[in-house]
Formats: structure tokens, C-alpha cells, sequence
């Protein structure tokens, strides 16, 4: 038995299985061989982390007694650590590294300041989304990439063969592009509304200087780090990344009261709370940045250049419009699955599909993200929800979803 029931769209906040404490996560790992590690796997353990696979390594759902819905909360309230040291870390050098960057993203990065950072999106020549990025410019030559973990052999092959293809042509003329992988380098996220005051204990700089988007090098107790002020969960904070040797005593330095040693479990949520895609569900390849509701990363420059790999599906999209739309809702009652089918209250054939979905710690109800046919994106727009099995569910708006905090 299926049930039909009914749903109410809301707007998509602009800023991407295994049960823990209420919550689920969707174990992205590999089938086969073992999994990796982090540098912090050992002090996971020792901290009572329930070890999960996720992207293909052994990462923390949770730590002991302290279920992700109340990691969640503190990471709201207080102040929360994320080991996020699975991703992929990259510098990219040469004189033509900006248009190299730019033939590979619609983003504007020639007019990016050093030490800015944006989210942009790797596009195939179709204009679907080979993985979300975060790019961060350090100098016109010199740019700082982090890529997800679950997309790491995709994304290097699709570097090494575009490296290699920029650099045996004209447009490397001015000087080669070198790719650069920084492996086993730590990354470590400090979010929440407290993280700022805690990390300025830390050091001499002014973190009032970092604002969101900016990063800098900064002296934190002796290390020299590279600090990024962002995150992944909606609320201020900072991602930090360090040298494999010193990944463990930074760790330490930064777990201390009133912080929480915080997982996955907790991280879906907080992301999803905050509208933000998680590749994979709710990005693939055949996933243009229009119908993600990520048309904001495309440059007005670039719109009208259209230079970069994917452009013609790409500016199509933004012409004429997309083929669906990436949607969010707030559910009343059962959680709604990855793919369930949406509909409207009048029948006929599926108009989308859910691609995320999780019980909201903050709001205490279930949220939800999916795609639907454009015309029917709108906000209050009537559909119905096609769950076998389970209950009834209600959605209304979204509107009351934590976004990304502004920062003072």
C-alpha cells in the first residue's frame, strides 16, 4: 500500500542509511577494499565516536552518549568540532590558473579578491555538476580548492585530464597550470554562534577582519593555520585547514569545553536545516546549477563570455528556464525519504521527486528537499506526496528554516 498526501512547496534556502538519536544519514561508501582514515581517526575513537563509513572512509556518526540531536543543538546554541579532513584539499598555480579555474566554473574569479572564497560547481560539457567546490583565491596565480570525498577519483581524473588538456594548448601560452594535492592534510570545522569568541582566544589576529567568504593565515597558539570563515551547518563559523603533522595537537587545542566533538548525524541535519545540497542526493551529473537553485554561482561576466565547459545547457537554463526545480518543504508527520515521488492533488503522472530528507531538530518537525517540474516550484504550490507504507504527511512553508547566520 501507498499513501497520497498532501504537501505544500516552500523556497529553497540559497546558501547539498543509518539511524542515530531520530536521525538518518546516507552511508556514501565504497562496496569494496578498505575504508580510509583520517588523520583524527585514533582520537575519534578515543573519544567514544561511533565509527561509520561515509565517501569511502570510517568517519564519526556520534560521539558516546551524546546522540546527534543533541550535538545539533549544541552546534545551534554553543559551539561544535567536525573532522571533515575526508575532503579533498587542492592548490592550483600558474599564470593561467584563474582561467583555467574559470574555464572549469561558471564562477568570476578574476574579479575575486585574494583570500575570498565562493561556492562554484565543476560542470561537464552536458552543464551537469561534477561536484560542488569551494574556490578560494589567494593570488591571481596561486587558488585553494576543496572538493568532496565521495566525488575524489572523479574529480581528480577530471582535473588531471583538464590540466593536461589546458596545458598542451594555446591557452597555456602565458604559462602552465599545475595541480597540486595536498593529502592527508587535516580539515577541521568550528561552527556555531560561539565559535568566533572561542577561536579568538586562541590568537592575536582579529577575527572581526575575517568576514563570511574571507580566509586568512592565522597564528593560532603557535600553529600558522589557513582559517576560512564558512561552514557547511548554517551558522557562523570556520574551517581550518592543517599539516598532516600537526592535525592531532590543533584537534586537541580546539575540542576543548564548552565545544562538542561533533559527526555526521548532526551534520546532515544542520546542512539541511540551512537549504545546502549534499552531493550525490541532491546533486549528480545530469543536475545543472539552474535547476539546483545555484544559478547565483554563475558570474554576470561569465553569462555573457559563456567560456567556461557547460555553457550552452548552462545559459539555455537561465534563458529559458530549467526543466525542474529544486524545492524545499517542512513536513507534519513521517519523515519524506529520498525517492519519493511527487504529485499533484490532481493525479496524473509524478511531477518530482524527494532527494533528501530528515527530522529537523530545531524546528521539531520532519524538512525535506527534492526536485519538481518548473511551473510547480512556486512557493505554496498544493502537491502530494506518494510514501509507501507509512503514515500520512502534512508540509507547510519553509520559511522558518535557520539559514547561514549573519555574522558580527
Amino acid at each position: 500500500m501507498s499513501t497520497l498526501t498532501f504537501a505544500r512547496l516552500a523556497n529553497v534556502a540559497r546558501t547539498t542509511a543509518r539511524r542515530s538519536s531520530g536521525l538518518r544519514i546516507r552511508c556514501l561508501a565504497t562496496l569494496s577494499g578498505e575504508l580510509k582514515k583520517t588523520g583524527l581517526y585514533d582520537f575519534h575513537v578515543e573519544n567514544g565516536a561511533k565509527m561509520v563509513p561515509f565517501a569511502g572512509y570510517s568517519m564519526p556518526l556520534a560521539y558516546g552518549s551524546v546522540g546527534a540531536v543533541a550535538s545539533h543543538h549544541h552546534v545551534r546554541q554553543s559551539i561544535g568540532l567536525f573532522d571533515v579532513g575526508h575532503m579533498v584539499q587542492s592548490n592550483f598555480r600558474g599564470a593561467t590558473a584563474t582561467a583555467f579555474l574559470e574555464w572549469l566554473t561558471p564562477s568570476s574569479l578574476s574579479s575575486l579578491e585574494p583570500y575570498s572564497s565562493t561556492l562554484s560547481v565543476l560542470l561537464n560539457e552536458r552543464g551537469g555538476i561534477i561536484d560542488d567546490t569551494i574556490v578560494t583565491k589567494h593570488a591571481q596565480d596561486a587558488y585553494y580548492v576543496v572538493t568532496n570525498a565521495g566525488r575524489r577519483e572523479e574529480d581528480l581524473a577530471w582535473f588531471k585530464q583538464k590540466v593536461e588538456e589546458w596545458n598542451s594548448s594555446e591557452r597555456a601560452k602565458d604559462g602552465k597550470v599545475e595541480h597540486e594535492i595536498l593529502e592527508e592534510w587535516g580539515l577541521l570545522a568550528l561552527q556555531g554562534p560561539q565559535a568566533a569568541e572561542y577561536l579568538q582566544a586562541l590568537t592575536s589576529f582579529d577575527l572581526k577582519a575575517l568576514t563570511f567568504g574571507k580566509s586568512a593565515f592565522v597564528p593560532i597558539e603557535g600553529f600558522n593555520l589557513h582559517v576560512a570563515r564558512g561552514g557547511y551547518t548554517g551558522e557562523d563559523g570556520f574551517e581550518i585547514s592543517i599539516p598532516p603533522s600537526q592535525t592531532l595537537d590543533v584537534a586537541k587545542l580546539l575540542s576543548k569545553p564548552p565545544v562538542q566533538l561533533t559527526g555526521l548525524g548532526a551534520r546532515d541535519s544542520l546542512r539541511l536545516e540551512a537549504g545546502m545540497c549534499l552531493y550525490g542526493q541532491d546533486l549528480h551529473e545530469d543536475t545543472t546549477p539552474v535547476e539546483a537553485g545555484l544559478s547565483w554561482v554563475i558570474g554576470k561576466d561569465r553569462r555573457e563570455r559563456g567560456d567556461f565547459i557547460g555553457a550552452e545547457t548552462v545559459l539555455k537554463h537561465l534563458k529559458e528556464g530549467p526543466p525542474r526545480r529544486r524545492v524545499g518543504l517542512v513536513v507534519e508527520g513521517a519523515p519524506a525519504r529520498q525517492g519519493a515521488k511527487i504529485f499533484l492533488p490532481s493525479g496524473g503522472d509524478a511531477i518530482g521527486i524527494i532527494t533528501s530528507g530528515i527530522p529537523s531538530p530545531t524546528l521539531s518537525k520532519n524538512i525535506a528537499m527534492g526536485y519538481v517540474l518548473s511551473g510547480w516550484h512556486k512557493k505554496g504550490t498544493d502537491v502530494e506526496v506518494q510514501m509507501p507504507k507509512t503514515p500520512a504527511i502534512g508540509y507547510t512553508s519553509r520559511t522558518e528554516l535557520p539559514t547561514t547566520a549573519i555574522i558580527h
